[in-house]
């Protein structure tokens, strides 16, 4: 009878490791991106806009942060 293990893949050797670096930053910059367009979007509502979502223009960075 053959049985049939699945295990995770692991990053080995000098290139593995550099690989999932460059993953890892790449991931990095894709989400300051997206957290910037974020800020733009709410830095361009107006004060009446922002406070329906219950916030205010000093706020906005920290909302960015938390994800809204």
């Amino acid at each position: 009878m053959a049985t049939i293990t699945a295990t995770p893949t692991r990053e080995f050797g000098l290139f593995g490791r550099m690989g999932a670096a460059v993953s890892k930053v790449g991931a990095a910059i894709v989400e300051a991106r997206q957290m910037a367009a974020r800020y733009e979007q709410l830095r361009r509502m107006s004060n009446s806009e922002l406070a329906k979502l219950g916030c205010t223009r000093d706020e906005i960075a920290q909302l960015v942060v938390r994800g809204l």
